[in-house]
């Protein structure tokens, strides 16, 4: 049905034109002003634009994503008819963005109503919609269900269908401002759902839940949230099965949890889970002796819950609910997420001031976003983050770790010129560091992971047909190895020999 009211627009001149003027939908105004991708990667078509520079995308689903010249995109239909419903039936819907069914119908007939009269002192309109609806097969419908299928396609928008710049990979805003559910509520759904089952008693969901790293996980975040007296024995099931994901956060949790009742009876369980491994060990080390009292217990637990989990979702760091998500399988809300808490610190690096320090910048959440972008997969978004994080380095050693990441991102995302050059500014920062951090790098793993980086990249120079820029690396490369000592050289010889013979063979070079 879609394709068949296009192919009506296309075929029929009269038709086209009348979409264009007065409805503002031209079909020979596809030229984005920008280029454009949906962070998911999914497929996007533009099939129409308007005079103030805005697209009409048609998505893989069907669907319609209107993004306007000033960075601004959302959903408007959930198909091109759809679309075409809206734009001719409320040829003024930029102004409705933020109406919604809760305005009711005597405010949104008024506004729809001052709006199409002032429309009316400049176009025929009530002569082209019926004929333009018609011709197309189009449904009448009146203003409010329209803002009502406005208000439901706009929030569809996050996450399947968040758009970017494709050159710089940040995030469109949202078209309007109605407000969305917080990402902890999606992500702890099936958590609380969950949790609701194991207080029922029902033993077939205990064993689902309780085996499942994921979904046992959950339910102790809806424990956290929701507290009830009678959970006690459920938390101490949870609290031992959570043993066999070793040392988690939630395992942690689950003994706060447990903790915070004050039962001296449950310290034997609790010593019995510290001593699961090595890290578990480390992870609850300052838990009160065996021999302590209930008072202690509970004191030690309310403690790291205060320091650490407590009763508010909104409080948690905002990886909880990211990787939380990204474990569920919900990646594009993951996605999404991540993109949008980039393009914040992008905006504004303040956002990395340290309480304490406020002159100084704290780059952490830069390589941590980098770090869960590759996660997910998304090595065009970890590298946008990387180059920020190493930007950000004051140590020799940092920085050049930082870069060395950032140029095993160039390379595995097939910016090869791009790695040869952050390596050339690594190799900077190994001939002058500036302090002494880098005093023994040719004896330990940093220097071997240099010098596998480039030999890697030669490696794929070569590949690319790239043979001169090959061979410079591959130079670099081998005065890297000259410098190794000790175990760090001889992991790398292997490496070095099989990339030299590559690269060196005529008839893959010439």
């Amino acid at each position: 049905m879609t394709d068949h009211t296009l192919r009506l627009l296309r075929r029929h001149a009269h038709l086209a034109e009348l979409a264009a003027f007065p409805f503002d939908f031209d079909l020979d105004r596809t030229d984005h002003v920008e280029e454009v991708r949906l962070a998911s990667g999914a497929p996007l078509r533009p099939v129409a634009g308007d005079g103030s520079g805005g697209t009409y995308f048609e998505c893989a689903d069907g669907s319609v994503l209107y993004a306007d010249s000033e960075g601004s995109a959302g959903i408007i239909g959930s198909s091109v008819d759809e679309a075409l419903e809206l734009v001719i039936g409320l040829p003024g819907w930029r102004d409705h963005l933020d109406l919604s069914p809760s305005d009711g119908p005597e405010k949104i007939l008024s506004l729809v109503a001052e709006t199409e009269d002032e429309f009316r002192e400049d176009y025929n309109l009530d002569e082209a919609r019926p004929e333009l609806r018609a011709a197309l097969g189009l449904s009448v419908r009146s203003p409010v269900e329209l803002i009502g299928m406005l208000h439901a396609a706009l929030l569809r928008t996050e996450p399947d269908f968040l758009l970017l710049n494709a050159e710089e990979g940040g995030a469109y805003a949202l078209l309007d401002r109605h407000p969305r559910p917080p990402l902890w509520e999606p992500v702890l759904a099936r958590g609380r759902v969950d949790l609701a089952a194991l207080r029922a008693g029902d033993r077939t969901v205990w064993d689902t839940v309780a085996g499942d790293p994921v979904r046992r996980r959950l339910a102790l975040r809806a424990a956290q949230f929701d507290r009830a007296d009678g959970d006690l024995e459920l938390l101490r099931q949870l609290l031992r099965r959570e043993t066999e994901s070793s040392m988690t956060d939630e395992l942690r949790l689950a003994a706060v949890l447990v903790g915070l009742r004050g039962h001296a009876e449950d310290l034997p369980l609790l010593h019995e889970v510290r001593e699961t491994d090595f890290d578990t060990a480390c992870g609850l080390g300052e838990m009160p002796g065996p021999d302590a009292d209930g008072a202690a217990l509970r004191e030690w637990a309310r403690e790291l819950d205060e320091s650490l989990f407590g009763t508010d979702p909104s409080d948690e760091p905002p990886s909880t609910w990211t990787e939380l998500a990204a474990d569920q399988g919900l990646i594009e809300l993951a996605r999404a997420a991540l993109i949008r808490r980039l393009d914040e610190i992008e905006l504004d690096q303040s956002l990395l001031r340290l309480p304490d320090t406020p002159k100084a910048l704290n780059p952490s959440p830069l390589g941590a976003l980098a770090h869960e972008f590759e996660q997910l997969g998304d090595r065009v978004q970890a590298l946008r983050a990387q180059r920020r994080y190493a930007a950000l380095q004051d140590s020799a050693w940092d920085r050049v770790s930082a870069r060395l990441t950032q140029s095993r991102l160039e390379r595995e995302t097939g910016q090869l010129t791009e790695a040869a050059g952050t390596l050339t500014i690594l190799r900077g920062a190994l001939t002058d560091p500036g302090d002494e951090s880098l005093r023994h790098w040719q004896g330990v793993n940093l220097g071997r992971f240099v010098a596998e980086e480039h030999y890697a990249l030669t490696r794929a120079l070569a590949d690319a047909d790239l043979p001169a820029e090959a061979r410079v690396t591959l130079a670099a490369a081998d005065a890297i190895l000259g410098e190794l000592s000790g175990a760090a050289a001889t992991a790398v010889r292997e490496l070095a020999e099989d990339v030299a013979e590559r690269v060196r063979d005529p008839r893959d070079l010439g």
